[in-house]
């Protein structure tokens, strides 16, 4: 029965969400529905001392990413630094290329620091104008954003200032530069197989007769590229935010004498206690992403402040909803965890000899449960992070691999139909789950096989 409380609980939310509810109502009542079928006196006490506690907890650590990170896409559109770049990579790689020229796009966005949510209404205009010049169909249009913006530069590149490389830096100690090889080598399998997936389609598609398709929805105006920024200027901000992050998480550590910081405040004498090990890629890609917007002002002051007080209106409200989306997960999560039903999962996880094994199908079984890749992985780590610490010193391995294979796996089946980032791409493209999740879902079988391809390659070359 307690087996049953706790897969109720994780399939009600799942169903919610995938109706289109928000999570941030939901997960504390499905938390706490379990934990009433349970025990009903633990209810009031679980809710205020594990839910809400985790919750607040996850705010106070990622809340500033989320708000820089918005902030930072913000500026960036409204600099027009971001149309900028699309339409000089088109040029670049030419029209013939439509797809490897979204892809490429949407993967330098997101991996110079530009929301995922941000990348998609950024690309999508100048997208949809490719494809139908190039006679691609569509429905194709989907699966080729989700390649460039939700695989690899979301989790398996090195230093990727995106929040799902994040969060397994403050349960491991490492930082977002983690197995940087391993990163690379993933990142290279799922580049390469996904590429020739969609190539594979369009050929297809080409040999049929089928075309851009007719009685489309939501197609965006003719794009207007003559008074663009130069795209030299526009990409600047991308390689400060980058180079910083780099650069800053190396030297940070030589500014303190020891990693468990103790600062005491003048004359109120309040001392203050700070591990640096769990801060340090945090703190890391604020600076940089600090830096990065500094940037765009320097270089696009005017443009951007004229619609500056709407623009950082949407981010911070959009900052506001993905953090609390995320932290309820994490405060759901966290109940779960505590209670007798989750042994008998934790167990069965466990059951796998494979410590990274065992990780990467906990990671991406929780991932595509709750709908979120941040969400299943901070639900996973808070539940099972010592034990996978306990493992990884048993046999020897770095951490830095656990920190990588976490992280890749979160990216892995969390894109399943009731994902947020899906549901926002297909209504912002004007098409439907029939039409094109199934390519969507193609990559995402991709991504949760380039977990076990770096895991593969760890073990037969011992490379991190």
């Amino acid at each position: 029965m307690d087996l049953v409380i706790v897969v109720g609980a994780l399939c009600f939310l799942m169903a919610v969400a995938y109706k289109g509810y928000s999570v941030i109502l939901f997960a504390p009542v499905a938390a706490l529905g379990a934990v009433f079928f349970t025990d009903p006196a633990l209810v009031a006490p679980m809710f205020t001392s594990v839910f809400m506690v985790k919750m607040v907890d996850f705010i106070r650590l990622y809340f500033p990413v989320f708000l820089l990170g918005a902030v930072f896409g913000k500026v960036i559109e409204l600099s027009g630094f971001s149309k900028s770049i699309v339409a000089s990579v088109i040029k670049i790689i030419g029209k013939s290329r439509a797809m490897l020229s979204i892809v490429l796009v949407c993967a330098l966005l997101t991996y110079g620091g530009v929301s995922l949510f941000v990348v998609v209404f950024a690309v999508y205009p100048f997208a949809a104008e490719l494809f139908r010049a190039s006679n691609i169909p569509k429905r194709l249009l989907a699966g080729t954003i989700a390649l460039g913006a939700f695989t690899f530069t979301m989790d398996a590149l090195p230093g990727t200032p995106q929040i799902q490389n994040i969060i397994p830096t403050t349960f491991f100690g490492t930082t977002t530069w983690a197995a940087p090889w391993l990163g690379v080598i993933g990142a290279l399998f799922v580049f390469v197989v996904g590429m020739s997936y969609l190539e594979f389609l369009r050929r297809r598609a080409e040999k049929s007769g089928e075309g851009y398709g007719s009685n489309l929805l939501n197609e965006p105006e003719p794009i207007e590229s003559s008074s663009l920024p130069n795209p030299v200027i526009a990409i600047l901000p991308l390689f400060v935010v980058g180079l910083a992050n780099l650069i800053l998480t190396r030297t940070i550590p030589s500014w303190y004498e020891a990693s468990s910081i103790v600062s005491t405040v003048p004359g109120s004498g309040l001392q203050i206690s700070t591990d640096l090990n769990k801060v340090l890629a945090i703190w890391s890609v604020e600076a940089a992403l600090l830096l990065g917007i500094l940037t765009v002002l320097v270089f696009a002051f005017r443009p951007v402040m004229t619609k500056f007080a709407e623009g950082s209106k949407t981010a911070v409200g959009g900052a506001l909803l993905a953090s609390l989306n995320t932290a309820s997960e994490y405060g759901f999560g966290a109940v779960i965890a505590a209670l007798p039903g989750f042994l008998y999962v934790a167990k069965g996880l466990g059951s796998i000899p494979n410590p990274l094994v065992n990780e990467a199908v906990t990671v991406t079984t929780l991932a595509g449960i709750t709908g979120s890749a941040s969400g299943g992985l901070s639900i996973a780590l808070a539940a099972m992070s010592q034990q996978f610490i306990a493992a990884a010193h048993a046999a020897g391995i770095p951490l830095e691999v656990f920190a990588r294979v976490a992280s890749m796996a979160s990216g892995g089946m969390d894109t399943l139909p009731h994902n947020g980032a899906v549901i926002t791409l297909l209504a912002v493209t004007g098409l439907t789950h029939k039409q094109s999740y199934k390519d969507i879902f193609a990559i995402t079988v991709l991504k949760t096989t380039a977990v076990f391809v770096v895991i593969a390659v760890y073990y037969a070359t011992g490379i991190v």
